[in-house]
């Protein structure tokens, strides 16, 4: 009875925020590129039961923080079984022992966190041994708020490392931009700057490498400003308590523990 009480509540929230991306994305300016925003469900601590009953009210798309906790979650005999078309994104920081792991998950869809040209050749390498026949899709992410706190790289090696991924990196894809932001802006005060300076970023990609616009992705956006995110052009928000309810951890987490 609290089970089912509990999916019809995940389910009204995932109304809810299919109804704010669509509004969010009516106001954005038509220079943008009319991309219709995706959701990645954040799971992060939540168990295989709740993926299973956001996979049943239609969310395709879940992200994880920590690659134990992923490899757990996509490995899992229920989720594989009733969730066939998952999509996972990986969009904490990727330490390099943990690579194999990741690259070993069923159904892993986008690696959001690339964020050196070591990583790249790494991630590269481990994903060409595997010998899949599609390559893996890659975002690079931007440290736009420059706090020591968030992972990242410079926004000043962007173009860099992008060229190296597509002239050097034969199994990634390389599709768009991350960032994590600093959190509680005013909006009052103008559009969010973190979010600015990943438009920004896009532009000069795109300038110098000669990519279409509407080829880079911005990942930007969580649940306390997923809508401002897409109204300024985030095509991917990753919104995780809205959907499944607050956090409850056992003990304090480090690192991540802010990617939605």
């Amino acid at each position: 009875m609290l089970r089912a009480a509990m999916s019809q509540e995940m389910g009204r929230a995932l109304v809810s925020v299919r109804e704010k991306v669509q509004h969010a994305a009516a106001r954005r300016a038509q220079s943008l590129p009319a991309v219709q925003p995706r959701v990645v469900a954040v799971s992060k601590t939540k168990p295989a039961d709740m993926v299973i009953d956001a996979y049943s009210h239609g969310q395709r798309y879940f992200g994880e923080n920590y690659v134990q906790e992923l490899v757990e979650k996509a490995s899992d005999a229920n989720i594989l079984s009733s969730c066939p078309e998952i999509k996972w994104h990986f969009i904490g920081h990727l330490q390099k022992h943990h690579i194999n792991k990741l690259v070993a998950v069923p159904n892993l869809h986008v690696l959001e966190t690339i964020d050196s040209v070591k990583l790249a050749d790494k991630v590269n390498a481990s994903w060409q041994r595997k010998g899949s026949p599609e390559k893996l899709k890659v975002m690079v992410q931007v440290n736009t708020s420059s706090e020591e706190s968030k992972h990242g790289l410079h926004p000043s090696d962007t173009v860099e490392l992008i060229r190296h991924l597509r002239e050097k990196c034969p199994g990634l894809e390389f599709v768009g931009l991350m960032t994590i932001g600093s959190f509680g802006h005013d909006l009052a005060q103008g559009p969010n700057p973190d979010f600015q300076v990943l438009l920004k970023q896009r532009e000069e990609v795109c300038e110098k490498l000669g990519l279409p616009m509407d080829a880079v992705e911005l990942s930007m956006g969580m649940s306390a400003d997923f809508e401002h995110a897409i109204e300024v052009g985030s095509t991917n928000v990753r919104v995780g308590s809205t959907i499944f309810g607050e956090r409850v951890y056992s003990k304090p987490v480090k690192g991540e523990a802010s990617a939605n």
